[in-house]
C-alpha cells in the first residue's frame, strides 16, 4: 500500500522548523516520520503524519504550500547489505529510487523502516511483494485513512 507524504519547502531561517512542528503538534498531528534536506535558502521537509488533510490545511494557513505525493514504506532487516539486496531486483527491472529516508527501532529491534519514492511506485511494490518484502500500510504508522488531501 502506498502512503501519502506531505512535502513542504521551508526557508532555512531560525525557528521555522519549530514553527511548523509546533503548529502541527498544537493541532494534535503526530509526526510519524520525517526528513529535512537542505537545498540552499530553503529546505525540503517530507512528512508522514497522523492526519494528512488537517496537516496540509495547517501548513497552508502558515503560507507554506504543501503538496502530497505517494511513498512506499517497507520493513527490512537491520543488517549489512539489506538495502542493496532490496534494491537489486528493482534495478534489474529499471525501477529506481528518487528519494528515501529511514529509521530503526520500529516494530522489532532487528528491523529498519525504509520510506521510498520510486520512479514507478506501483511496479516497485509488485517487485517487492514478489521478493517477500513487508510493505507497511497506514495502520502500521497510525495514519488516518483519507481519500484526498
Amino acid at each position: 500500500m502506498k502512503l501519502k507524504q506531505l512535502v513542504v519547502s521551508i526557508e532555512n531561517s531560525p525557528g521555522r522548523l519549530h514553527q511548523v512542528t509546533s503548529a502541527l503538534g498544537d493541532a494534535g498531528i503526530n509526526l510519524r516520520a520525517l526528513n529535512l534536506v537542505d537545498t540552499g535558502e530553503f529546505g525540503q521537509l517530507r512528512l508522514l503524519v497522523s492526519d494528512i488533510s488537517t496537516a496540509r490545511r495547517i501548513l497552508m494557513q502558515l503560507q507554506l504550500p504543501a503538496f502530497v505525493n505517494e511513498v512506499v514504506a517497507v520493513l527490512i532487516p537491520d543488517v549489512p547489505k539489506s538495502l542493496a539486496t532490496l534494491l537489486s531486483p528493482l534495478n534489474e527491472a529499471g525501477v529506481y529510487v528518487t528519494s528515501m529516508y529511514s529509521f530503526i527501532g520500529f516494530a522489532k529491534e532487528d528491523k529498519a523502516v525504509m520510506i521510498f519514492r520510486f520512479t514507478d511506485n506501483d511496479k516497485a511494490m509488485e517487485i517487492l511483494q514478489k521478493n517477500d518484502v513487508t510493505i507497511l500500510d497506514e495502520k502500521a504508522f497510525g495514519i488516518l485513512e483519507s481519500g484526498g488531501a
